[in-house]
């Protein structure tokens, strides 16, 4: 990639958060419609989870491919197929006429979504080469997640209120028509050095390691354990196969290396850890506010504030610090404030009064706000750049199975606790066992940021650096050094 100006990187970096914003606003802006599509499609618990897993089931099933491949073939060219795909898959939402095809038209949103977000980083990561300035640019990053939480609960209940639930998927056309004739003018195209091969093989295990298993989990509440016993042995087995398969080929899906430097894993987990949190959080809250409160769309958005405002005024901060002091004091920052909050929802049933519930609200918004740029900065941070999609892509992927697994979880433990005659008077005892779930969420990330960001951790991300050098840049390096 050509050295831009200043003022030039500050717009790819703009174009790329816009392709963020309509992928995390569509997640937000759902959650809200979620009551209205369970009336107006007749769903059950679980087929909600699935009009929200399918997506990030099939999401975080492609978004390796995907990095792999806009490496490959050049990134701008994958991100303007992706937004296409994401802007017709919306266009498809809105005109479904029932659950089943909703969810289809979510995965068509979610095959063009898979290009984005990766492809987005990875450019972002090629375009700020300075460690400081690559900081702050996902700490902006960051800072658009919490304008979508911020926004989206508002704008999707609004909507609902106003228009109807298939309405919420109309704000991504604009959206992404601009950002489309935007990248065409100004993001230069930009791919790795060195191609790297398909892995055909890797791509299905990944696809029947993650369906399978979100399909047991979502599935078990009402199918029983003869039904989800075969979809979680296919799981095991594709995961095993993975293991045994992945690190033999020159080549990878996902180079288990990667996994070798701490703050990588440490990353990973983290990732999975509390985006699984935000998605159960969001799936309970969603339910609680509108079923069982009996607030209308409008005023269960704006409900969710004190949990955007905090995330959106959070994450620039937390890129800062992260770019002076590294991401130590951010992940503890995180870990705390989510276990707080999930703990106040558990033990002391924090739904039942305006103050708790306000509380645990603030406290799971700041939480989030500082966790998600200490997650990407520690993913592609010490990689080599040639490997920055792939290295952005697992870090993604993390995301959205932690999203996926958290709503998948969360969902069934509500389902198999929940009496349909009693709704309303079950539903906190129910979703008692999910807050637990969440406050362990928010302990992992705690314990895992202070366990991975020491000098240990950052000796492992060193060597696994160079052990992902090729051998001709290691022997470049060696000579420079000697000279």
């Amino acid at each position: 990639m050509p050295e831009l100006s200043p003022r030039r990187r500050l717009l790819v970096l703009a174009i790329c958060c816009m392709s963020l914003l309509i992928v995390s606003l569509d997640n937000t802006v759902l959650n809200v419609a979620l009551p209205s599509m369970q009336r107006d499609l007749h769903a059950t618990t679980s087929g909600l989870q699935w009009t929200i897993d399918a997506y990030t089931l099939v999401l975080a099933s492609l978004l390796m491919l995907a990095g792999s491949t806009a490496d490959r073939i050049g990134r701008k060219r994958v991100f303007i197929t992706g937004l296409v795909v994401f802007s017709v898959g919306s266009l498809l939402c809105s005109l479904a006429p029932n659950l089943s095809l909703l969810v289809v038209f979510r995965m068509v949103q979610a095959i063009g979504g898979s290009m984005l977000n990766p492809v987005a980083m990875s450019i972002i990561t090629n375009t700020f080469t300075d460690a400081r300035e690559r900081a702050r640019a996902i700490g902006v990053w960051g800072a658009v997640v919490g304008i979508s939480m911020a926004a989206g609960p508002l704008v999707g209940g609004l909507l609902v209120q106003s228009v109807s639930w298939r309405s919420i998927f109309w704000i991504n056309l604009p959206v992404g028509l601009v950002a489309l004739l935007l990248t065409l003018r100004f993001v230069p195209e930009s791919r790795a050095p060195k191609a790297r091969r398909p892995d055909p093989v890797g791509q299905l295990l990944v696809i029947a390691l993650f369906g399978s298993l979100t399909y047991a989990i979502i599935e078990a509440p009402d199918s029983g354990a003869a039904t989800v016993t075969p979809f979680a042995a296919i799981a095991l087995v594709a995961l095993l196969a993975l293991l045994r398969y992945e690190p033999r080929r020159a080549e990878p899906l996902i180079d288990l290396r990667f996994f070798r430097s701490a703050p990588f894993s440490g990353a990973t987990v983290i990732a999975i850890s509390a985006f699984a949190a935000l998605g159960g959080f969001l799936f309970l809250s969603t339910l609680y506010l509108q079923n069982v409160r009996g607030l209308n769309a409008l005023h269960a958005g704006l409900w969710m504030l004190p949990m955007a405002a905090p995330t959106f005024l959070c994450a620039p901060l937390s890129g800062r610090l992260v770019g002076s002091r590294g991401p130590r004091v951010p992940l503890l920052v995180a870990g705390t404030a989510m276990t707080a909050s999930g703990v106040l929802f558990a033990a002391f049933e924090a739904e039942t009064s305006n103050t708790t519930l306000f509380l645990g609200y603030v406290l799971f918004g700041i939480g989030f706000g500082f966790v998600n740029a200490p997650i990407t900065n520690t993913a592609v941070s010490g990689m080599p750049r040639a490997q920055a999609g792939v290295a952005a892509a697992v870090a993604s992927t993390s995301r959205q199975l932690g999203q996926t697994l958290g709503v998948a979880v969360v969902g069934a433990v509500l389902a198999s606790g929940i009496h349909s005659t009693a709704y309303r008077d079950t539903f906190v005892s129910a979703a008692r066992p999910g807050w637990w779930i969440l406050t362990a969420c928010g302990l992992v990330v705690l314990a895992l940021g202070l366990l991975t960001s020491g000098r240990w951790a950052h000796r492992t991300a060193e060597r696994t650096a160079e052990s992902l050098q090729s051998p001709e840049v290691r022997q470049a390096v060696g000579a420079s050094e000697r000279g």
